[in-house]
């Protein structure tokens, strides 16, 4: 509970930046999917995309921004479906 405690603050005092991250982060993994197509390292793309999806979600429920919170907790949703889908092998529709 102090670690949460911990990083709720740490968060809270640097909101702007971790938000910015969140935000590249996802520029940055959609990008890498548009420029590579089936090429894309699938796997790691949702992986990061969950990442950033946890990030801006954190940030979201700091700030009481229900619209964002649930945008992003859905973005976690479909990244943890993307994984899945990437180590079972399906189809990426590409």
């Amino acid at each position: 509970m102090k670690l949460l405690l911990a990083l709720n603050a740490l968060i809270a005092r640097n909101i702007r930046a971790v938000e910015m991250a969140g935000v590249l982060m996802r520029i940055f993994s959609f990008s890498l999917v548009s420029w590579l197509g089936p090429a894309s390292p699938f796997l790691f793309v949702w992986a990061f995309n969950t990442v950033d999806a946890i990030m801006l979600s954190w940030c979201s429920i700091l700030r009481k921004d229900p619209a964002y919170t649930t945008l992003n907790l859905f973005w976690i949703g479909v990244g943890v479906v993307g994984m899945v889908r990437a180590v079972a092998g399906f189809p990426t529709g590409h």
